[in-house]
């Protein structure tokens, strides 16, 4: 019934932002992926020569997201909107007018920047600055639009790519982004929410404004970030090299792909636990949870050869991921505060992106050098077990730091 009556009084806010993750699945790996054997075929490449452009286009992306992210500190959400919307749409003509492998890298470029990116930038700062209280409630249903969109663009693309090939599938992205998702979510989002409570209670003070410059140079944020980075690094990483994982284990190709479903549901499942936890106890004190399942998954890959230890590795990795993506999004707020939101989350999704770029290419050369993939996973699981220790320690100082600024 809370839920009910949340969404009744804010649900305009919550589908704007639901809708930008859920469309930013025009610029995730999983989306673009879809057209890789096409792209390899006819610009010429080997799956290293595709990787490795992959790899830089996002790359390159991520080191400019902090320059463009801060924009949403200084024009409105919707405006913000206006603009990165088009820019999408325009990655996805690139792709499906381009013969050029410079058209190409552009068109990943574009596509990483503003879909995975932008999009979900925009989203998560609206909801860290329009919510307090609720901040939780309303990034759990905002983060859950990526997993929607797992769900559902790849059989629309392999059924759309069947009629008119795809090319044309780009084509029909960028008519959805132009006509159905940028007027739907400046609609949505066009009136700017105020929070209608400053939570003033001991388990949230109210955290001062810091600007990007002083967040850069908290000890505090990069020994946070230690442990933020784990789960896109692993999850991408593990998610790469699956076929090499099946091929060790002797796992037919439908394991993992079974898999993936658990996964979704295990994430959707725990982002909306996990609202309620941060609306109840704050995303500070939360803090140090979100490595356990994530060790956990880590440890059970490594050291399973049975086909369920593919199965308990995406659903142990689905709890991680969803608290993760709730937690992620209030946890900055209460660290920094909200004026600067824009510019410091872009940081992050930068580094996230860098992680996510970084990972398969990092053990694929381990790989390539005879280190044991099993041994790599099972190092994964220790570093998240460290981090633990880490994220305790950076949750006592955090708490003890907002309780003095209270």
């Amino acid at each position: 019934m809370m839920l009910l009556s949340f969404l009744r009084d804010n649900g305009r806010w919550v589908a704007g932002g639901f809708l930008l993750t859920f469309f930013s699945s025009f610029g995730q790996t999983y989306f673009i992926s879809l057209s890789a054997g096409e792209i390899r075929s006819e610009y010429g490449l080997s799956h290293g020569g595709f990787g490795t452009i992959y790899m830089l286009a996002t790359l390159a992306s991520a080191a400019t997201l902090p320059q463009i992210g801060k924009i949403v500190d200084r024009i409105s959400v919707a405006s913000t909107v206006l603009l990165a919307a088009p820019v999408l749409a325009i990655a996805c003509l690139l792709m499906a007018w381009s013969n050029s492998l410079a058209l190409l890298v552009i068109s990943i470029y574009l596509l990483r920047l503003f879909g995975q990116g932008m999009f979900t930038h925009i989203a998560m700062t609206a909801m860290g600055r329009w919510f307090a209280a609720q901040r939780g409630r309303a990034i759990s249903l905002t983060a859950i639009g990526v997993n929607f969109g797992e769900a559902l663009f790849p059989i629309s693309f392999v059924g759309v790519a069947g009629l008119v090939g795809w090319r044309g599938s780009w084509l029909v992205a960028a008519a959805v982004l132009l006509l159905l998702a940028l007027p739907l979510i400046y609609g949505l989002l066009k009136a700017e929410r105020t929070p209608q409570s400053v939570v003033q209670d001991p388990n949230r003070p109210a955290a001062r404004d810091w600007t990007r410059s002083e967040v850069i140079r908290d000890p505090l944020f990069w020994a946070a970030l230690l442990g933020v980075l784990a789960p896109a690094f692993i999850g991408t990483t593990v998610f790469f090299h699956q076929v090499y994982l099946s091929e060790l284990r002797g796992w037919a190709p439908s394991v993992f792909a079974a898999s993936f479903a658990i996964m979704s549901s295990m994430t959707i499942l725990f982002a909306l636990i996990a609202g309620q936890l941060v609306d109840l106890f704050s995303a500070t004190r939360l803090l140090p949870s979100f490595l356990v399942p994530l060790s956990l998954s880590c440890f059970v890959l490594a050291s399973t050869e049975a086909a369920w230890g593919a199965y308990a590795f995406m659903a142990l990795m689905g709890v991680s991921y969803g608290f993760s993506s709730t937690l992620f999004g209030a946890l900055w707020p209460e660290f920094y505060g909200t004026r600067h939101l824009g510019g410091i989350r872009s940081v992050i999704v930068a580094f996230m992106v860098f992680a996510t770029a970084m990972g398969p290419g990092l053990t694929g050369a381990l790989i390539d050098a005879g280190v044991p993939y099993s041994g790599q996973i099972a190092a994964m699981g220790v570093y998240c077990v460290v981090m633990i220790a880490v994220m305790v320690l950076v949750s006592r100082r955090a708490l003890a730091r907002q309780a003095s600024a209270g």
